[in-house]
């Protein structure tokens, strides 16, 4: 018999992002509908039944079922929860999808891949359970810029106005010097440059450059310590968004059927040409292909048309507040937010506002009246979903 009317419309809201994109699917809805839905409306419920999937399943969702969660679909901005320790048992995965969880992050920073693929099944398993679509994204760490380790275990503590110097020496550092085993910052640094050391608590003003050493003057004093992390919110550097480790990981999750890529250090539209073109080389035959969610967090998205072309070439954005809040002025972070989320409003593309989402609430059962604002105003603005994380 055919799908009545109300049921195509049901099912053309499956897009779990709040659009109308059939890659927002989770594989096992995909395989159920092996249709778009604006084929719906000829489709006979026989003939679905009749599809065949790409992988034999003991269980299949039906695209007539009536989900357990119906009033779920009337919710415009989705929630994106993070999975980690303290949420990686079904129990409590069910508990969060059941809380209002729509979309699920997997952070390969941290973990095996093994760990990611149990938290997958589990996924799946809720998903079955209620027949409802819920989507997995999994997040590439992306590279880790650090400086080296020092003689003193502690570190050392930098004083304002002192002069400090990054070089490729692999000796252990002092008070006036440390590697910094990053040559492409070096080459891409300029005098006047800022370099921000442990999420900007140092922060140090390139006054003069060499071949292998970047002279420095300290602006911001503090303590610096062994691997602590380096942004560079003035250079772009001549490197891959993706490490021998993210391109492992990106294999893997093509592998186990994830419904969103994410990519850390986008710098330019180049980068997401690059991951597109590796999902291509390595996605294998019949598989679901993922959509790629671009983490806005540096500040060369916004030079030039940067902005616009990268929202063009990915399926998504994630506002990441955190990397950018240290590269950027905290006062611009919020017209940041704005202008990414105005700009994939404009280019229908969903936006994930993230990072420092109900913070508080790690310790507290109830969040700061701040944070409640700073939900509401990310809502407001249009997101498409917000982002739990400190998992």
């Amino acid at each position: 018999m055919k799908i009545s009317p109300a049921c195509t419309k049901f099912v053309a809201l499956l897009a779990v992002l709040g659009g109308n994109n059939v890659n927002a699917f989770s594989p096992s809805i995909t395989r159920s509908l092996n249709t778009s839905p604006s084929a719906l409306a000829s489709t006979t419920a026989d003939d679905a039944v009749a599809a065949t999937p790409t992988k034999p399943v003991e269980r299949q969702t039906s695209i007539a079922a009536v989900p357990k969660v119906a009033q779920r679909w009337r919710k415009r901005t989705k929630q994106l929860a993070t999975l980690g320790p303290a949420s990686s048992t079904f129990e409590m995965i069910e508990t969060l999808f059941l809380a209002g969880a729509d979309i699920f992050r997997l952070n390969f920073s941290h973990g095996s891949q093994e760990q990611k693929l149990e938290l997958l099944t589990m996924i799946r398993e809720v998903e079955e359970k209620y027949s409802h679509p819920i989507a997995v994204l999994g997040d590439l760490q992306g590279p880790k810029l650090r400086v080296g380790e020092f003689s003193n275990p502690n570190g050392e503590v930098l004083e304002q106005g002192q002069m400090f110097r990054l070089d490729l020496d692999e000796a252990l550092g002092d008070n006036t010097r440390v590697m910094l085993p990053h040559p492409e910052i070096i080459t891409a640094s300029e005098v006047d440059h800022v370099l921000l050391v442990d999420d900007g608590k140092v922060k140090l003003t390139i006054v003069g450059t060499g071949e292998k050493h970047l002279d420095c003057r300290v602006d911001v004093p503090g303590k610096i310590s062994n691997r602590k992390g380096v942004n560079t919110p003035d250079s772009v550097l001549d490197i891959s968004p993706l490490t021998p480790k993210d391109r492992a990981d990106l294999e893997y999750m093509l592998g186990i059927g994830v419904d969103w890529v994410a990519l850390s250090f986008v710098q330019q539209p180049a980068d997401i040409v690059e991951i597109h073109a590796l999902i291509d080389e390595h996605l294998p035959e019949g598989v679901f292909r993922p959509a790629v969610m671009a983490k806005i967090e540096k500040p060369s998205c916004f030079v030039g048309t940067n902005l616009e072309d990268i929202v063009d070439l990915c399926d998504g954005i994630m506002v990441a507040r955190g990397d950018l809040g240290v590269e950027c002025a905290p006062e611009d972070v919020p017209l940041l937010q704005k202008q990414i989320i105005d700009t994939c409003r404009r280019k229908g593309k969903p936006a994930v506002v993230a990072t420092q989402m109900l913070e508080s609430m790690i310790e507290s059962p109830t969040p700061t009246r701040a944070e409640a604002s700073d939900v509401a105003t990310a809502i407001y603005d249009g997101a498409d979903a917000i982002m739990l994380s400190a998992e």
